[in-house]
């Protein structure tokens, strides 16, 4: 079969949704199937932009070697036509939809914003239901497109890791690990405000490429504000290698984000390295596979609330260890694994 994967792409900037694209290239084609993925480039700002790209998808036509098969995965490669169109929906344009009206919003409340918005949500509504299914990628994704677009999804596929043997159990070292897109989603922030009020001797070490340098320079700023230098590594951009080691000798691992739409490849690689995962009530799709105190903790999203979970996990290294295996066995208990994702994708 020749399958096309869909997906955007920002310049200079990957993470989660680009290592899905590239691991379901691979998994279908290692099945016997030709693939490629098809990149369109995209940026969220000006928002201003946003129609002008949208229309620029649904003007786009698949010609020359006809595909047999389509699966778009983000917002708004998914309004290409095509007659056998699949989704496995990463993401839609977040920002109209439950972002709306918070700090993430990043749409002025305009009547510019506001017809941008009604534009986009009218647009999917009528869209995304030439698909012949839906599938999401979490239960925060099916829950939208009920709630704002009156579409029932297919069905939810959870995101495998495209090499899990990479990771694996080690030690527990002295730090908690938190490898990450830097950027203000992520809450970074955050964490780094819990460490002033850890009184314990373990360190934090951050991982990953800011989106927007601004944002890594308040960072470094408010470690230096705090002086926190020698308890607080920004290490930056890392190799798989070194994340996985890294990982592999965490006490335990950091996943903060608000609102996310999945459990995040964080919390996945945590999972695959035993470790306990740390995460707020209000990071969104984690608590789909995070349970409290059986594989990490649930805590509120205040400094105080992430140094007091911290604290204890530390302070409980035997509770942290059955923790870890724990997260590790809730990997089959949600049958996340290509073959589930790849079965239902074809079928």
């Amino acid at each position: 079969m020749r399958i096309l994967i869909l997906n955007t792409q920002a310049p200079f900037i990957s993470g989660g949704a680009e290592a899905l694209a590239d691991g379901l290239q691979v998994k279908l084609s290692e099945r016997g199937h030709q693939v490629e993925v098809v990149r369109i480039p995209f940026k969220w700002y000006p928002p201003k932009t946003i129609l002008k790209q949208m229309l620029a998808c649904r003007l786009m036509r698949i010609t020359a070697v006809e595909p047999d098969l389509v699966i778009p995965l983000k917002f708004p490669v998914y309004m290409i036509p095509f007659p056998n169109k699949k989704l496995w929906l990463l993401h839609q344009f977040r920002q109209v939809y439950e972002l709306w009206g918070t700090e993430y919003q990043d749409v002025p409340n305009t009547p510019e914003g506001q017809r941008l918005r009604e534009a986009v949500i009218q647009a999917d509504n009528r869209h995304l239901r030439e698909a012949k299914a839906i599938f999401t990628n979490s239960r925060i994704v099916a829950n939208r497109l009920k709630t704002y677009n009156q579409i029932e999804a297919t069905g939810v596929l959870y995101p495998p890791l495209l090499h899990p043997n990479m990771f694996h159990a080690g030690d527990l070292g002295n730090y908690f690990f938190y490898p990450s897109r830097l950027t203000k989603g992520k809450r970074q922030l955050l964490v780094i405000q819990a460490m002033r009020h850890v009184r314990a001797d373990f360190k934090l070490i951050f991982a990953g490429k800011a989106d927007d340098p601004s944002y890594e320079d308040s960072l470094r700023q408010t470690i230096a504000q705090y002086d926190l230098g020698d308890r607080v590594q920004m290490l930056g951009w890392i190799t798989d290698e070194e994340k996985a080691r890294l990982m592999a000798n965490a006490f335990g691992v950091l996943y903060v984000p608000y609102d996310e739409d999945s459990y995040g490849y964080v919390t996945l690689e945590a999972f695959h390295a035993h470790k306990p995962v740390i995460v707020c009530t209000d990071s969104g799709g984690t608590d789909e596979v995070m349970e409290h105190e059986r594989n990490g903790l649930v805590v509120e999203p205040t400094p105080e609330a992430l140094a007091a979970g911290m604290e204890w996990l530390w302070a409980n290294r035997l509770r942290a260890i059955d923790m870890g295996e724990a997260a590790f066995a809730t990997l089959a208990r949600h049958k996340i694994s290509w073959d589930n994702v790849i079965e239902h994708l074809l079928s």
